[in-house]
């Protein structure tokens, strides 16, 4: 009878052997691709990636005052149309608003708010889709109560506004949020390193984790290294595997 191949979990950057060996169910099945493992990036400061979103959204509110002064006649730059100038504006307050959400809910998972309190949890989160919300509404009013401007622009402005909020408000919005008391008792029952999957949505304690198997890359580091990865829930199957019952997975989606 043929031997029995093993795979092996091989890291990135040293190129030994790490993890556990994992027999194939049958044997004469090809070898499975090894799999690398690099190590996560450091958590990262959320006190400067906060201040980092503030700023990027001022700018943001700036390119939509601009754009109102636009609407109004009184910015008119000779190269270019008002309405051209009016989709440039709100394409910059878009981008503005974007980065400086995914800033934020980046600063919310390194240090996350307690949940004790529901409507400030819910705020802090969502405080990109706020932002958002001030971004385009206040031009959106304008354009449509505005008498002197003409129809055609009136309408492009409006619709470019508004598809520029829904995007806005799409990538500002917390999808994944986590509360400190949830990241406290994550820290506390797992001690060791996980892993997570360059797009997976969660982290695992078993790198040959039934769920990886597609995986040829995985990003080893602490609970709080993933949690600030936006890998903020256990694996279903590794939490049955270790009887872990106290932390949110992703049992259910």
């Amino acid at each position: 009878m043929e031997e029995k191949k093993e795979k092996k979990i091989i890291s990135a950057d040293s190129g030994e052997a790490v993890g556990k060996k994992v027999k194939p169910a049958a044997a004469d099945t090809e070898a499975p691709q090894e799999k690398k493992v690099k190590q996560s990036a450091p958590v990262g400061n959320a006190k400067g990636l906060r201040i980092g979103a503030v700023i990027l959204w001022l700018v943001a509110i700036a390119f939509e005052v601009l754009a109102v002064l636009i609407l109004v006649g009184k910015i008119n730059l000779p190269f270019m149309s008002s309405r051209a100038q009016l989709i440039v504006m709100l394409v910059l307050d878009l981008v503005c608003v974007i980065i400086g959400s995914q800033l934020w809910k980046k600063a919310n998972h390194i240090d996350p708010v307690s949940e004790k309190n529901k409507l400030k949890f819910w705020l802090w989160n969502n405080m990109g889709l706020i932002v958002c919300a001030f971004a385009f509404i206040p031009f959106i009013i304008l354009v449509l109560t505005n008498k002197n401007a003409d129809k055609k622009t009136k309408v492009v402005a409006t619709v470019v506004a508004v598809i520029a909020l829904l995007i806005g408000g799409l990538f500002s919005f917390d999808w994944n949020p986590v509360s400190a008391e949830q990241k406290q008792e994550a820290v506390n029952t797992i001690t060791e390193n996980v892993f997570w999957s360059p797009f997976g949505h969660v982290y695992h304690t078993d790198p040959d984790c039934q769920a990886l198997n597609r995986s040829d890359t995985l990003t080893t580091g602490s609970v709080e290294q993933a949690i600030a990865a936006n890998r903020t829930r256990l694996c279903q199957f590794c939490a049955k595997r270790d009887n872990i019952t106290n932390l949110a997975t992703d049992e259910g989606e």
